[in-house]
This record gives C-alpha cells, sequence and structure tokens, in this order.
C-alpha cells in the first residue's frame, strides 16, 4: 500500500450491536471554504493516528476531531461540507450566498418523509480503521497530489460491500475527514466504507480530474481487496453535494473505460449503486428555484461553478448549457446499464435547488435505470453547514429528539435499505 497506514481498532471484546437488516452483509461544514489554501497539508505523507473511540453498546456517533470540520466546530452531522460552487473570479473565493426564497419542487413522483425522529447511534467497538492511505499520485499542470482516503471495515468475519463516500466542499474542497457520524453507522451496519479526497478547483483540476479521481479510489479498494477484507462484486458510491454529483457522474459513467486514467487499470471502476444526496448535476440550472441573487452568485462567470467546467483561468459562466456544461451533467451519459440510484433532498435547501435531484430522477427512470428519489421536509442543505458559514441558528432539530434532519435513523435507514437492497 501508498503512505502510512494507521490502524486503530475501535475497541476490542465487545458485542456489536445486531444489524438492522437480517440480509445486511450487511461535512465537515465549509467554513473551510475561506481557508481551502490551507488544505494543502491534506497530501501530507506523515503518519496520523486514526481518531478513535469505544462504546460498551450504541451510543453517539463520533465526529471529526482534526481538519476542516473541527476547526468548524462542527456536531452530529455537520460533516457534510455546504458544496456549492464558490469563489471569485480569478481564484479567490467569497462567503456563499443562500438563497432566500425557494420555489416549491413538484415532489409527486418521489417519496416525501418528515425526517424527525431519534438521532443515528453507532457501536463503534467492532470497527477497524485506517487513515492515511495514499491511493494515487495524480499530477495536475505539473503538481504532483498524494490523493488519501480513510477505510472504516467491521471486524466480523467474511468480505464485505464497499461504500465509497466522496465528501462536499463547493469544488474547492475535499476534507476526507468529515461526515465521520454517518460514515461510522454506516460502516456499524456491516459495510466496509472509505472516504476519499479527490483533486478541487484550488490546485486547478476540473470535474473530469476528480470523477478520475474516484474511479481510481474505486480501483485501488478493488486491488487491495484481500487487504481489507472487500467484496469486490458489490461496491457502492455515495457523496453529499459535490460529492453527490462525483457519486452521480460515477454511476453514470461506470463501465465506460475512457474516463479511467491512473493506477490500478486491470481493476473495474464499476459500481452496483449510487446514493446521491442533495449533488448539483446541470450547473445551468444549479439555482433554477432561487430568488434572483442567488441567481447572479451561482452562475457568476469564472467563479468555481466554471472553473470546474471550463478549467482555471476561465472567463465563462455555467449559465449557458454549452457542450460543456452538457458533458458535465450526469443526466447526458444515462444509459439502460446505469446502476441504481438513490436521490435525497431537503425540501429548503438555499444552496443546490431542489429541482437538481428531481430532474436527475427523471432523466433516469425516462431511460429504465431503477431509481428513487427521497425529500426531506423541511430540512437544508446537509447539518449545520449552513450555519457554520453563517453564524446562524442550525437547521431545526428534528421534533422533541435534538436529531439534525440528515442524521436521523429515519433518513439514514433510506441509505441502509438502500444499499442492502443491492448488497446480496
Amino acid at each position: 500500500m501508498h503512505g502510512h497506514d494507521v490502524a486503530a481498532d475501535h475497541g476490542e471484546g465487545k458485542q456489536r450491536r445486531r444489524p438492522r437488516h437480517p440480509m445486511r452483509i450487511a461535512a465537515v461544514a465549509t467554513v473551510a471554504l475561506m481557508t481551502a489554501a490551507g488544505l494543502a497539508g491534506c497530501g501530507d505523507d506523515g503518519p496520523s493516528a486514526a481518531s478513535a473511540t469505544s462504546s460498551a453498546s450504541p451510543s453517539s456517533c463520533p465526529t471529526s476531531t482534526s481538519g476542516a470540520g473541527a476547526a468548524a466546530g462542527q456536531g452530529q452531522g455537520g460533516g457534510m461540507p455546504s458544496g456549492v460552487p464558490s469563489g471569485k473570479p480569478g481564484g479567490g473565493t467569497t462567503s456563499l450566498v443562500q438563497a432566500k426564497t425557494i420555489k416549491k419542487t413538484d415532489n409527486s413522483t418521489s417519496t416525501v418523509i418528515d425526517p424527525a425522529g431519534p438521532a443515528i447511534t453507532c457501536d463503534t467497538s467492532a470497527i477497524t480503521t485506517t487513515d492515511d492511505i495514499t491511493y494515487s499520485s495524480p499530477t495536475t499542470h505539473g503538481t504532483k497530489t498524494d490523493l488519501k482516503l480513510d477505510i472504516q471495515v467491521p471486524k466480523s468475519s467474511g468480505k464485505k460491500p464497499l461504500v465509497v463516500y466522496v465528501t462536499g466542499g463547493g469544488w474547492v474542497l475535499a476534507d476526507r475527514t468529515g461526515n465521520l457520524d454517518q460514515r461510522t453507522y454506516v460502516a456499524d451496519q456491516g459495510y466496509a466504507v472509505a472516504s476519499v479526497q479527490y483533486r478541487t478547483t484550488t490546485g486547478g483540476a476540473t470535474y473530469k480530474d476528480a470523477l478520475a479521481d474516484v474511479k481510481s479510489a474505486i480501483r485501488y479498494l478493488r486491488a487491495n481487496a484481500d487487504t481489507y477484507g472487500i467484496d469486490t462484486d458489490h461496491v457502492f458510491v455515495w457523496g453529499q453535494s459535490a460529492g453527490g454529483y462525483l457519486a452521480a457522474m460515477t454511476g453514470v459513467t461506470s463501465g465506460d473505460p475512457k474516463y479511467d486514467v491512473g493506477d490500478h487499470l486491470d481493476q473495474s471502476s464499476k459500481v452496483q449503486g449510487v446514493v446521491d444526496e442533495f449533488g448539483p448535476a446541470d450547473l445551468s440550472q444549479l439555482a433554477a428555484d432561487y430568488d434572483q441573487a442567488a441567481k447572479d452568485f451561482n452562475y457568476a462567470a469564472g467563479n468555481s461553478a466554471a472553473q470546474w467546467v471550463y478549467g482555471p483561468g476561465t472567463t465563462k459562466s455555467v449559465a449557458q448549457y454549452t457542450g460543456q456544461v452538457a458533458a458535465a451533467d450526469p443526466a447526458t451519459h444515462i444509459t439502460s446499464s446505469t446502476p441504481p440510484f438513490l436521490l435525497m433532498h431537503g425540501s429548503a435547501d438555499p444552496l443546490v435547488s431542489p429541482s437538481q435531484t428531481l430532474n436527475l430522477f427523471t432523466a433516469l427512470k425516462d431511460k429504465g435505470v431503477d431509481a428513487q428519489r427521497v425529500v426531506l421536509t423541511g430540512a437544508g442543505h446537509g447539518d449545520l453547514s449552513v450555519a457554520a458559514l453563517t453564524g446562524t441558528s442550525p437547521s431545526a432539530s428534528a421534533a422533541g429528539s435534538g436529531a439534525t434532519p440528515w442524521s436521523t435513523e429515519k433518513t439514514m435507514s433510506h441509505i441502509t435499505d438502500f444499499l442492502a437492497g443491492h448488497a446480496s
């Protein structure tokens, strides 16, 4: 393996919680957008101790203790980066602009839920974590980047289905340490969960580079399946916001060799399912549901959304559905062999228009793809992300429980049910 791998066992000899499903083979809040340039240290080759907590029985799931998430003071569910295109032309960053008004989306074809309920809990005593694994070292505009991943693997016997988690970060940040609570919860259900870093516009990368990185991580993990006890026949990709976009792109290009570049090309980057939480899709419609000020911000010429598509130094905007913007739209790559999708969105998301996942969902269904969309009533763009960015109160807690909407058992059960349904 590349890099320095540090294994941390979350307790020994303690009874593991029974999985919720009988077939269970189973973001960091982007305050860091303002300090993204300081994240070059994520590529440090030095060893780092994996964060570890132990519990004798299910308890609050662990949260990030290092990286941008800790700097933002993230709490439960706060590991979800905000992940909207932002940034001044020329590469500088700026505060995000939230929509003040959000047009209601027609959710008649989706499952609408009230996300209120108990918060997820985790039994970390039967999970082994290995951090700081270098999975690829691509070069962008002459600069080499050592890309890292962290992986959590249940200690139970047998090979585990793999879930590759892709964090958000507005195209400018990819802090793999975020969203530790939800990642741990999924691992606790019987899955190997790997959280991956990818290249961003901060280093001059485009969506093609980041997509290549996610696929490289999948190939790396398949190549090292014996080391981590991975079932290579059941690999899923799960992302939030900008990570949801990359998860979708990974799914719709699954099996297309032209997107496989880099290491371990003898391995497949195909996935058997996609979980896309509030991810953008058609960037020319990113702010379609919003007021004019939010539209002006998201469609500004040369911002990070434009750089994500056109490359560094561009003076173009994503407002026009050009050939390049179309090529970056997951809907244009859907085929009858596209793997199953679960899309999720908050009805009150002020950063990525809720219609983004609806339109992608409709395109998937039109091509006969097994897809479902879940809408969380009143939920915003992940837990705590807007609060951390703006200094305002977090989105309303689930009634009576103190749980944030994206970290309740009710919400997360849709993800674990989807994985269980396609992991056998």
